[in-house]
């Protein structure tokens, strides 16, 4: 009997959650790890321990060859299957009160995720498109910062075991076609929309810059949509010139206050760094490590609109 008014709970919590989702939206390169990492060190906030969790975003939906998946295809499964992934890393996570979520095809799908998670919260952040196209070229050409088994691994954990060869294959296929067809970029990265793999005779950089762009203009369309009070708005340049106040604006957004000491060590990973891209090659332009000491009066601007 316990057992079956624990399954009724369990049920019932997918359809209302205890906890409130965190969905954190932006274009591949834009600081959204780093704010996630961030925000997650804050005690009370939880996350899924890897990168991102798209398998889980399109699971049920593969048969689509892009990641801009029309809000039409919220199914009811589909919907119970997300939000339950949701509820078990909150159950792992001893039940805090928030679940933070990044992944960054996401920004091409907002009306879809907000069909599934209506109750969300959406932090949005958008970086200048010079620096993002300077970085993200990178990860094209596969140039990983973490050690590869450990980023694949950590993924694999949580695709839906019935995807798990199709991930699989297509990521040693992207490597191998790097490596055997002497290709200088992999031919996907990052957020996947519409068309894009039909894309022939244009330079990687000119790829990554309408990625950005469609990632931008989609995500600001949607959020239009969707209460003003819902979303909060901020720019990785603020946040990394000074990320204890946006750390501390995104909190009280939330409704939670902490003190200074709290703020400024969940910001202390934080590092002040800008990549300028000009013409057709990248170049860092400044890597300057910087810690922030956050005072009370010092706070982040919460915008409530396309402003920042």
């Amino acid at each position: 009997m316990g057992e079956l008014k624990f399954l009724k709970m369990r049920y019932k919590f997918l359809e209302k959650m205890p906890f409130l989702p965190v969905v954190i939206i932006g274009a591949a390169r834009s600081g959204t790890n780093v704010l996630r990492d961030v925000l997650t060190r804050v005690q009370g906030f939880s996350t899924w321990p890897c990168d991102e969790i798209n398998p889980i975003w399109r699971h049920g939906n593969l048969d689509l060859a892009h990641d801009e998946i029309p809000v039409e295809r919220v199914t009811t499964s589909i919907r119970r299957s997300i939000r339950k992934a949701f509820f078990k890393i909150w159950e792992k996570a001893n039940r805090p009160p928030y679940v933070v979520e990044k992944t960054c095809a996401n920004s091409l799908r907002v009306p879809f995720v907000n069909a599934v998670l209506p109750e969300a919260r959406y932090v949005y952040i958008k970086r200048n498109s010079h620096d993002v196209v300077a970085s993200a070229c990178k990860r094209w050409r596969g140039e990983l910062e973490v050690p590869m088994l450990q980023y694949y691994f950590s993924k694999a954990r949580y695709t839906p075991p019935s995807d798990l060869f199709r991930y699989g294959s297509h990521a040693l296929l992207n490597r191998i076609k790097l490596c055997v067809k002497n290709q200088n970029h992999f031919d996907t990265w990052g957020p996947c929309w519409s068309g894009m793999k039909d894309l022939k005779n244009i330079s990687l950089e000119e790829l990554v810059a309408m990625q950005w762009s469609l990632c931008v203009t989609k995500s600001e369309a949607a959020f239009k949509e969707i209460e003003k009070s819902r979303v909060y708005w901020t720019t990785y340049e603020d946040f990394v010139e000074e990320p204890a106040g946006v750390l501390d604006g995104v909190l009280r957004w939330l409704g939670e206050s902490h003190e200074c000491s709290t703020i400024n060590e969940a910001v202390s990973i934080v590092r002040r760094q800008s990549i300028r891209e000009r013409a057709n090659k990248a170049k860092n332009l400044l890597s300057n490590p910087k810690k922030v000491s956050y005072k009370p009066e010092d706070k982040a601007q919460m915008c409530s609109g396309g402003d920042c």
